[in-house]
């Protein structure tokens, strides 16, 4: 699979122009890091910054809720502090949540730039 895949790249690579084919090169496959990173550019990175910022206070109230749980003795007390870390680690996994599906988002969005790219460039092969 892997050599005919590599086959097919090859042809796409053949009938593009160079313009065409630096934009081809730069949608390969990301690894983790350079996703995340890719998070960071493009109109809504400031609020990448912003919920990246809230995450770490979610985590630090987190933290302060577990160290206040350990520290009381009633059962209420108890009840409140276990609530508040609850709600605290719940808000972070949501906003992790809404990091993932962004960079998924993203990923989808590179590959259908490609397959655009390789059906206009399929097409103006067929036209010749």
């Amino acid at each position: 699979m892997k050599t005919n895949m590599e086959d097919i790249d090859k042809l796409i690579k053949e009938t593009l122009n160079e313009e065409e084919s630096k934009f081809y090169d730069e949608l390969e496959e990301q690894n983790v890091l350079q996703m995340i990173w890719g998070l960071f550019r493009g109109k809504n990175k400031w609020i990448m910054y912003m919920m990246n910022f809230m995450t770490l206070v979610f985590f630090g109230l987190f933290i302060y809720c577990i160290v206040q749980f350990l520290n009381v003795d009633s059962t209420s007390e108890l009840i409140k502090w276990a609530t508040g870390s609850l709600i605290f680690l719940i808000g972070v996994s949501m906003l992790k949540i809404f990091a993932w599906m962004q960079m998924d988002k993203n990923a989808l969005l590179r590959e259908l730039k490609r397959l655009e790219l390789q059906i206009s460039s399929l097409s103006s092969r067929l036209s010749e």
